[in-house]
C-alpha cells in the first residue's frame, strides 16, 4: 500500500503530466526563456518564417503610474524591434475587445523612450489565443487593423490585435498548432520545438521541480477540498 507521500507525489506527477499549453501556467513554462518555441508560435500565427525571436519573457509587469498596470503573460521581441505579446484566455470575459485595446497601448507609452521621435515607435501584436470563438465568425483567425472608413485602405500606425480561435484544429499549420495546444504527450506534439520542453517539464525532475507554484496551486486545491469536507460532516 502506497504512504500518504508517495500517494500525493503520484498525484502531483499526474496533474503536471495532464497539463496542455491552454493552461496558462504551463504555457508560460514551455515558452519561458524558450526562443525557438515562441518562434514557432509566431511564424505560424503570423505566417511569416523570416520572424527571428531575439528574447522571450514571461509574466513582465509593466507598471503604468497614471492608471491601471498590466501584467503581460508572454512578451517577445523580434530582431527587428517588434514587440509581440501572447495571451492564453480560456475565459470569453479574458477577452473582450477593449482589453485588446489596452494592451496595445500600454505597450506603447512602455516601449517609447522620452528622447525617441513617435516615428521610432515599434511595432506591436497583441495576440489573444481564445478556448472559444469569442468574436463568432467561424474564422480560425481575426487579423484586426485600423482603417480609413472612405476608402477603406488601412491605417498603417503599427499596431496589430489578432484573435486566434483554438476551436479550428485541422490539418493547416496554424490547426496544427492549435492541436499541440491541447496536447498532453510530447510524443503526439506537431512541432519539435514544444516536444522537448514538453518533455523536459513532465518526464524529469529537473523540470518538475521549475514546476513548483503548478504544485503549490495543486496543494492549495487538496486542502481547499478536504477543508470542505471536513465542515460538511461537521455539519452532519
Amino acid at each position: 500500500m502506497q504512504t500518504n507521500e508517495a500517494s500525493q507525489e503520484s498525484e502531483i506527477k499526474q496533474v503536471i503530466r495532464s497539463l496542455c499549453m491552454m493552461n496558462n501556467r504551463f504555457m508560460n513554462f514551455m515558452l519561458d526563456d524558450n526562443k525557438e518555441a515562441a518562434q514557432v508560435f509566431l511564424r505560424v500565427i503570423l505566417e511569416d518564417d523570416k520572424i527571428k525571436v531575439r528574447n522571450v519573457r514571461i509574466q513582465s509587469f509593466i507598471q503604468n503610474i497614471y492608471g491601471h498596470s498590466s501584467q503581460l503573460d508572454i512578451l517577445a521581441q523580434d530582431s527587428e524591434g517588434r514587440y509581440f505579446n501572447v495571451e492564453v484566455q480560456r475565459s470569453d470575459e479574458g477577452a473582450p475587445a477593449r482589453r485588446a485595446r489596452f494592451y496595445s497601448s500600454i505597450l506603447d507609452t512602455h516601449f517609447l523612450q522620452p528622447s525617441k521621435l513617435y516615428e521610432e515607435l515599434p511595432d506591436t501584436y497583441v495576440i489573444f489565443i481564445t478556448e472559444n470563438d469569442v468574436l463568432r465568425d467561424n474564422l480560425p483567425l481575426y487579423n484586426i487593423r485600423r482603417r480609413i472608413d472612405e476608402n477603406a485602405k488601412c491605417f498603417e500606425d503599427g499596431s496589430h490585435i489578432i484573435y486566434v480561435n483554438s476551436q479550428r484544429r485541422d490539418d493547416t499549420a496554424l490547426g496544427k498548432l492549435m492541436q499541440d495546444l491541447y496536447c498532453t504527450e510530447p510524443k503526439n506534439l506537431h512541432y519539435q520545438e514544444f516536444a522537448e520542453r514538453m518533455e523536459f517539464l513532465k518526464y524529469s525532475k529537473e523540470g518538475e521541480e521549475k514546476m513548483t507554484d503548478v504544485i503549490e496551486e495543486y496543494a492549495a486545491r487538496k486542502a481547499e477540498a478536504a477543508a470542505k469536507t471536513n465542515y460538511k460532516k461537521s455539519r452532519g
